[in-house]
């Protein structure tokens, strides 16, 4: 009832477009200078929103998109459009957010979609379901979904002592590589979303 090829197979593809490691310094950006009770409930509540968006396009992904006549190439752009706008604040250094709103923001966007439920692992996802023939593939799916989410939060979750240790002058520093390689992504991921754009032409 468990087939581990295509658990594997599913888990390594999302931990490398959701890529716990990189995220680490981006999540310390963005919740830098907040309670430590306040970013482990960012943390939880952006692993929440990511494995949310997934499921629901697990399920139902590519009749929404259909619906919409919205093409992966779109959703690719827009995700890479909204991930620069994030990226060019972190680099300027604003932070004239009201706290409260910039703590549900981060948590939902940009951490929870599109940083964690990108593009990418969303059509990794749809296709995965889509393949799956019978229940033992099926249970394999999700079970490598829950797992990838599952090292997420513990990624995040962990990174918190970082912060400790850095102060606040290595937050800032953090802050500052932590947008350049947020807008490194979003351009990256403009870039194929025009390609695909260009090529289905």
């Amino acid at each position: 009832m468990f087939d581990f090829a295509v658990f594997g197979s599913l888990f390594l593809t999302l931990f490398v477009i959701m890529d716990p490691p990189g995220i680490t310094p981006i999540f310390l950006a963005l919740t830098s200078g907040r309670p430590v009770k306040v970013q482990r409930r960012m943390a939880w509540q952006a692993v929440c929103v990511a494995f949310g968006v997934i499921a629901v396009f697990g399920l139902c992904g590519q009749q929404i998109l259909d619906y919409l006549h919205v093409s992966v190439p779109a959703l690719m752009i827009a995700g890479g459009l909204l991930l620069l706008l994030i990226a060019l604040d972190l680099l300027t250094g604003k932070t004239d957010e009201p706290k409260q709103t910039k703590d549900v923001n981060v948590a939902l966007v940009p951490l929870g979609m599109p940083l964690l439920a990108g593009p990418g692992a969303i059509v990794s996802v749809i296709l995965a379901v889509q393949k799956a023939d019978g229940a033992a593939a099926q249970v394999s799916v999700w079970a490598a979904i829950i797992a990838m989410h599952a090292v997420l939060w513990i990624t995040m979750r962990y990174s918190l002592v970082i912060i400790r240790v850095i102060k606040d002058g290595g937050v800032v520093l953090v802050t500052r590589l932590a947008g350049m390689m947020l807008s490194a992504i979003a351009v990256q991921q403009i870039i194929n979303g025009v390609l695909q754009v260009v090529q289905g032409a």
